[in-house]
């Protein structure tokens, strides 16, 4: 197992700003509201106001099913809280119309996993097979551990979480990013943010399409933040 690929329940960003951020975020905490917008200020204003921000709205698995190639997202370049409000109509009206919601053609999981596959030792088709189908044997390839760990974290955006926050580090395609993972009473979201010293990588906002109406007004609530920070 390659744990150089990701590390959950780790140290980050929030760790500076919060005694315990893994507490910040319960219905019971007091000052709960004052926490969330320090949080969105501190991961998602200064990306927004400097236009380095990816929306990425997952969709596809329900039921229970977790098949890499049903998991169906879209990317959009993330500009301003109207964009968003532009982003949430077109899924409410795909929506409304029984139209296939928006969607890339390539796969977050399934071209990955192939990659890891064609380059793994193992010749034996069965056991590639049996890896292919079993998420929690991805580990134990090159590349798997990483890929597991962002599979986890759509899982869990999908089908729900029970801890209010959780901080982990994981390998992208962009280089080494902190996953913060937020299942709040205003919505379910995470935030894939980049070193700070990458400058040109943006900051990933990643939620299932049904969170996109909970997300917008939760950072409406937030503008002044965004727009005074």
């Amino acid at each position: 197992m390659h744990y150089s690929e990701a590390k959950e329940h780790t140290p980050g960003r929030l760790h500076t700003l919060f005694a315990d951020p893994y507490s910040a975020f319960k219905n019971d905490t007091d000052e709960r509201q004052l926490h969330i917008r320090i949080m969105l200020h501190a991961l998602l204003a200064q990306p927004l106001q400097q236009s380095q921000v990816t929306l990425r709205v997952i969709h596809g698995w329900e039921n229970g099913s977790f098949e890499p190639h049903d998991l169906k997202h879209i990317d959009y370049p993330l500009t301003s809280l109207d964009e968003l409000h532009r982003i949430t109509n077109e899924f409410s009206l795909a929506s409304q119309q029984r139209l296939p919601l928006p969607a890339h053609d390539v796969s977050l999981l399934e071209a990955p996993l192939a990659n890891i596959l064609a380059h793994s030792k193992t010749e034996d088709s069965a056991v590639n097979e049996a890896t292919r189908n079993t998420p929690a044997r991805w580990p134990t390839l090159p590349g798997g551990l990483a890929l597991y760990t962002l599979f986890k974290m759509y899982h869990r955006l999908v089908y729900g979480e029970d801890d209010n926050y959780r901080c982990s580090q994981c390998e992208t395609p962009n280089g080494l990013c902190e996953l913060h993972e937020f299942h709040i009473e205003e919505g379910e979201f995470a935030l894939l943010t980049p070193q700070p010293q990458s400058e040109t990588v943006p900051t990933i906002l990643v939620l299932h399409a049904s969170q996109l109406g909970p997300i917008e007004q939760l950072l409406k609530k937030s503008l002044p933040l965004f727009s005074h920070s």
